[in-house]
């Protein structure tokens, strides 16, 4: 009974260090009613249009590199001599700390002062936050990334998604990558309104 207990101890570790993480994201995806009525083919061209402001030719390259295996598994073909659209691609990542329950922290960073002596009102507030919570807060991180296909005769963008995930990953081009998956999720023809798109990918 003792062996059993163990193998399964030991199975039930080696699940919990497995390869894989489940990355959920919020999804918002639109698309334009084609004058024609036919929704953006399969097989469709597409060049990447870029911003001013995406100055760095490294950064930017490796972003688009992941949109474009996404944008694959969706079916587009990307030919920058012979596009009909363009797809525009905006990123963010930002980190925000949080307090022991996962809510964003606005309190006194490391370092910083708790006022003592305001009255014994201000030392039950100095002594609750010092033994309820962690120093430093643990970090969180939200990634977004925003997709616009623009149909380069009309000029008209036609598909437009975005998605967001929150949670204590870093590597951001991971993240990225499912983030990309999810936004992409039932192209051409999304379901209306937001919702939540879970993708699996590597640690």
């Amino acid at each position: 009974m003792k062996k059993s207990l163990a193998l399964l101890t030991v199975a039930l570790l080696l699940t919990g260090c497995s390869g894989m993480r489940l990355v959920e994201s919020q999804v918002r995806a639109t698309a334009a009613i084609p004058t024609s009525g036919v929704a953006i083919p399969a097989g469709a061209r597409y060049r990447f249009e870029r911003l001013p402001s995406q100055t760095d030719p490294v950064e930017t390259d490796s972003v688009e590199a992941i949109a474009e295996a996404e944008l694959t598994e969706a079916g587009l073909v990307r030919d920058d001599a012979a596009a009909r659209y363009s797809v525009q691609l905006t990123t963010r990542m930002e980190s925000y700390l949080v307090d022991d329950w996962g809510r964003p922290y606005s309190g006194p960073r490391v370092g910083s002062s708790i006022v003592i002596g305001g009255g014994n009102f201000g030392i039950g507030m100095g002594s609750g936050v010092g033994m309820g919570m962690r120093f430093p807060p643990p970090s969180q991180y939200r990634h977004e990334a925003t997709l616009l296909l623009r149909d380069l005769a009309s000029n008209q963008v036609v598909y437009e998604t975005s998605a967001r995930h929150e949670g204590p990953w870093n590597d951001r081009y991971n993240i990225l990558r499912a983030l990309l998956a999810a936004a992409l999720k039932d192209f051409p023809e999304p379901p209306a309104g937001a919702r939540r798109v879970k993708v699996e990918i590597p640690r």
